[in-house]
């Protein structure tokens, strides 16, 4: 798989951007602020329907282009992407329009996703460009809150299983819908028969997510220790990933960390094609917190409060391991990432790695550098071309980016 063009409309500092992308390494360099991350971005955002750095979509949208009197302003991203078997053209459309402005002072902001010049749902845009993206942040998987953990789970998944996406996507809505139930039913009004039909839908969806985190997890953790040992630490080191799915509640907020919902996880993963047994477990737990979920208004028990976690050595990394311990963890898991999409999908996603290479050691630098020259596509940034080795950046096609242009160089000796 591999993006062979990439346009790009009022998106961030590029105001206008046509740039053709070959296979192998591509190395983004230049200043800070210049917009290679930005492009990195985009790629992301076509492949993901979401930004790793923007806190809201309409950020998005290039500054100086909000700044006009245009009623309407525009951003679009589009790639042509080519696979093994097909051609297709990807677009994502930000749309503000300033005649349109809302009630909290801002103005009204859509999006738009077409595949084929076909306006499609945003989900259906999904799996059509696989990525894997490296940021030095990646850390923030094993050291963040459990809400980092899961949108990973999301997004890596939806790339690959449309079922889970499309599961999620109506979980979500429900989850929603019960809440405002449960709020309603704290002050004394709404149905308790609406209850026991949110809470059914609930349990159907939300199994489904349960079994399908558990498999993924399973064959990330085995291929990522694979990695982690045998090309990462020589075999000194092993590392583990620990799902704890929320199917019962915790006292404590460290015990999942001890055997609540570790060995619930270990359950699950032996249990995942059991759908009735999961429905059943996942129905008890609603229920017996059902008191608790109505004076808090909120649904305590599912897969939106999932967690899963990293032990190194048997012991949990986020308290107990160095930080170049957990690089070493985040890069086996990435690794193991794009092995796995690999495996399902028969081709390699586009790799992007924003500023990476320079967090490693040389051991895990050459590994992963090992990696980027033998995928099929990859799109790196770096500030110092230096840091590479000269038999990467033969290799490489070098790119100078600049206040939102980029200019196409000759191979870096």
């Amino acid at each position: 798989m591999i993006i062979t063009h990439l346009s790009l409309t009022n998106f961030r500092n590029y105001g206008r951007l046509e740039l053709d992308l070959p296979p192998g390494p591509t190395l983004l360099h230049g200043g800070n602020a210049q917009g290679k991350t930005n492009l990195l971005e985009a790629i992301y955002y076509l492949a993901t329907t979401r930004s790793p750095h923007a806190a809201a979509d309409s950020q998005l949208i290039n500054w100086d282009a909000q700044q006009t009197d245009e009623p309407i302003i525009v951003g679009r991203l589009v790639a042509q992407v080519e696979t093994e078997r097909e051609r297709r053209l990807l677009e994502m459309r930000l749309i503000q329009e300033k005649n349109r402005q809302l009630r909290n002072g801002r103005y009204s902001f859509r999006r738009e996703a077409l595949v084929d010049k076909r306006k499609v749902r945003l989900m259906d845009l999904l799996g059509n460009l696989r990525v894997v993206l490296f940021l030095p942040e990646d850390v923030q998987l094993i050291t963040g809150p459990p809400n980092n953990r899961r949108r990973y789970l999301n997004i890596t998944l939806c790339q690959i299983d449309s079922i889970y996406c499309r599961t999620l996507s109506a979980y979500n809505k429900v989850l929603e819908q019960r809440n405002a139930l449960l709020r309603q039913l704290a002050e004394g009004e709404g149905s308790r028969e609406m209850l026991t039909i949110f809470t059914e839908k609930l349990v159907s969806l939300g199994s489904q997510i349960f079994a399908r985190r558990a498999v993924f997890l399973t064959n990330l953790a085995r291929e990522a220790q694979r990695l982690h040992y045998e090309e990462l630490t020589n075999g000194g080191e092993t590392i583990r990933l620990q799902y704890a799915p929320r199917l019962e509640e915790v006292t404590t907020k460290q015990n999942w960390q001890t055997t609540d919902l570790t060995a619930v996880g270990e359950w699950l993963r032996t249990h995942h094609e059991d759908t009735a047994q999961i429905e059943a477990r996942f129905a008890a737990a609603l229920e017996q917190m059902t008191a608790t979920e109505i004076a808090r208004g909120m649904t305590v028990v599912g897969p939106h409060r999932d967690d899963w976690s990293f032990l190194l050595n048997g012991r949990f990394l986020s308290s107990f391991g160095s930080r170049g311990q957990q690089r070493s963890a985040i890069l086996a898991l990435k690794l193991a990432e794009i092995n796995w999409m690999k495996q399902q999908t028969g081709e390699t996603p586009v790799l992007l790695l924003d500023e990476v290479v320079a967090e490693f050691d040389e051991q895990r630098r050459t590994a992963l550098l090992n990696t980027v020259s033998q995928a099929t596509q990859a799109v790196l940034t770096a500030t110092d071309p230096g840091m590479f080795t000269s038999k990467f950046l033969r290799q490489a096609t070098p790119m100078l980016v600049a206040d939102g242009q980029i200019q196409v160089e000759q191979v870096i000796a």
